[in-house]
Formats: C-alpha cells, sequence, structure tokens
C-alpha cells in the first residue's frame, strides 16, 4: 500500500480467493508483490512471506537491450525508466530473467512499468516506502555492502533459523536486493541464475531486433510502394484502353 501510495498506483480489483496472497501477481499498478506459499518442513504446514519487486541488478539486462534509452541506472544501484522515452517494445519484458518489467495492457499508449526503488525519495535522504513503512524490519534499506555482512552475521549467529543462502549476492552477477529465507529459495519461487552476467547473452541478440524491425519495415514500404505503382499502372492502361475503345 506504501509503495501504490508513493508512486500513484491505482487500486487493482481482485476477485475473493482462498490464496493469502492478495494481488495474485505483479503488473503495471503493482511493482510489488506480498506473496505467501506453504511450505511443509519436518511434516508441519508453515506459511512463508516473501516480498517479490525489482531486484536492481548490477549489470541489469533490460538496460542492455532498450533501444532508446529509457531504462538507465542511477549511481545509488537503482535501475529506473523514463516514462517519456519508453514506447513499448517490451524488449526489457524478454531480457529480464525475473519477469519483473510489466506492461500497461488498458493504456492506449502502453509503456514499460516497475519498481523503481523509490529513487527519488532515496537521492533525497528518504528511505523507500516499503522499508520505511515496514514494521517489523523484514525490509531494511542501506548500503549493500553493510546489508550483505549483516546477512553473514545472521547466518552465523542464528544458523537455525535461516537456509544458508544470500539470495541476490551473485543472481545474474550480483543484485541490489537480497533475500534471506528459513527455507531454499526455489521454495518461495525464486529463479536462480548464480554468476550469469545476462547482458552478455541477451545484448546480441535482442540488440540486433530494432535493426531487424527497420529492413522488415523497410521492406514492407518497399512492397507497398511497388504494390501501389503496379495498381496504378493498371488503372491507367484500363482508363486508356476504355478512351480508345470510345474512339472508335
Amino acid at each position: 500500500m506504501a509503495c501504490k501510495q508513493w508512486n500513484e498506483n491505482p487500486a487493482v480489483k481482485t476477485t475473493f480467493s482462498p490464496e493469502v496472497t492478495n494481488t495474485l501477481e505483479q503488473n503495471a499498478f503493482n511493482y510489488n508483490l506480498l506473496e505467501c506459499r506453504e511450505i511443509e518442513e519436518d511434516g508441519k504446514l508453515n506459511w512463508i512471506f516473501a516480498h517479490k519487486r525489482c531486484l536492481h541488478c548490477y549489470e541489469p539486462a533490460c538496460v542492455s537491450v532498450c533501444p532508446v534509452g529509457a531504462l538507465h541506472k542511477r549511481p545509488t544501484g537503482a535501475v529506473v525508466w523514463d516514462q517519456d522515452k519508453c514506447f513499448g517494445c517490451r524488449y526489457c519484458q524478454n531480457a529480464c530473467p525475473f519477469q519483473i518489467p510489466k506492461f500497461e495492457w488498458d493504456d492506449n499508449w502502453a509503456k514499460i512499468t516497475k519498481c523503481t526503488m523509490c529513487w527519488n525519495r532515496v537521492e533525497n535522504g528518504v528511505e523507500p516506502a516499503c522499508a520505511a513503512t515496514c514494521p517489523t524490519g523484514a525490509i531494511k534499506f542501506g548500503e549493500r555492502a553493510d546489508l550483505l555482512a549483516e546477512a553473514y552475521e545472521r547466518l552465523a549467529n542464528d544458523p537455525d533459523r535461516y537456509y544458508p543462502y544470500v539470495y541476490g549476492e551473485k543472481e545474474a552477477g550480483g543484485t541490489h536486493v537480497l533475500y534471506l529465507s528459513s527455507v531454499e529459495p526455489e521454495k518461495i519461487g525464486f529463479d536462480m541464475h548464480e554468476n550469469e552476467f545476462f547482458p552478455s547473452f541477451t545484448r546480441e541478440f535482442l540488440g540486433n531486433i530494432p535493426l531487424e524491425i527497420s529492413i522488415v519495415a523497410s521492406l514492407m514500404v518497399g512492397i507497398w510502394y511497388f504494390r501501389g505503382r503496379r495498381i496504378q499502372a493498371q488503372a491507367h492502361d484500363a482508363e486508356h484502353a476504355e478512351n480508345k475503345a470510345g474512339k472508335h
């Protein structure tokens, strides 16, 4: 709710569901998702909550493929988008290993949206809205090195409470959002992309898409032009034949 309030995002209609997770998914107006999973451990069924949002990669694949520079990385580490530049190509959706950028399907001039780590708050000395409103300290904000050190300190001091893995330390080459959990990351829906720098895989392929589209567009224009000339020529020949027949 704090995220929606700060970003001035509208409420999204939901329906009754036995699921604890509500809303059920991220979309253009839900930048983060508080997801609940039922995990069975030692014969006991536990509820585990996970805060899903953009992880703000060190080397963001979305930035590497954006053809107009609408996505860029701030000095704070936040990966943000420029609404005035975005034209809704959705290359970033294909490139993101975490399926984060969402499309404004209901908008006439649809664009991409996502979590921006509240960069406009952070650069004015204020925590992101989600961290500032969290009543239990489950979400903490600070320097990445400090948070990583705290994560390993918690693992050392309370090994029975946490699964021994810091998600985000190495995923996709490292992210600015880190997670600790009592279970394996896969059990709460996190994809494992350890040590993979995705821009190196996506830049060559997706970077050629604008060129390919330009070539296809040029071909289509050429076909349209020559087809139009052919139709005009046929009409001219038909008119000439009619005039000739009229003289006889």
